[in-house]
């Protein structure tokens, strides 16, 4: 049995507007990205979740503090570019793994962001 699971999923499937989610379920956690119709991006965002999820695990932060947070959000940027979230160290480690993989599968950072922005758009429609 794995430690963590990820799934890529409609975007209209998350539990809120978020690309990127994670819950733990039977001792494992679980990662629910959004599909970004991108091969290398799918995995960039799966990659950020999965370190900043795993990262949050061995740093006691609860996951329901974590959605409690990011639910209630209402700055600018991610919640988790907030230095009150209270996954905030995590996700930023996350976000140089993930930049540095980008780097490395030519992915173009702005257009990525554009992709995560464009589907986060489409949420309830």
């Amino acid at each position: 049995m794995g430690i963590i699971e990820t799934k890529i999923i409609p975007h209209n499937e998350q539990r809120y507007n978020t690309v990127g989610d994670y819950i733990e379920q039977d001792g494992k956690i679980v990662v629910m990205t959004s599909e970004l119709g991108h091969e290398d991006m799918n995995f960039l965002l799966s990659l950020h979740e999965v370190i900043e999820a795993y990262l949050c695990r061995k740093h006691d932060i609860c996951f329901q503090a974590i959605d409690d947070f990011d639910k209630n959000f209402t700055g600018e940027g991610e919640p988790g570019d907030s230095e009150q979230a209270p996954y905030h160290l995590e996700h930023l480690f996350a976000e140089i793994i993930e930049r540095r993989v980008a780097m490395e599968l030519g992915v173009n950072w702005s257009a990525y962001e554009a992709k995560i922005k464009e589907v986060s758009d489409t949420y309830g429609r």
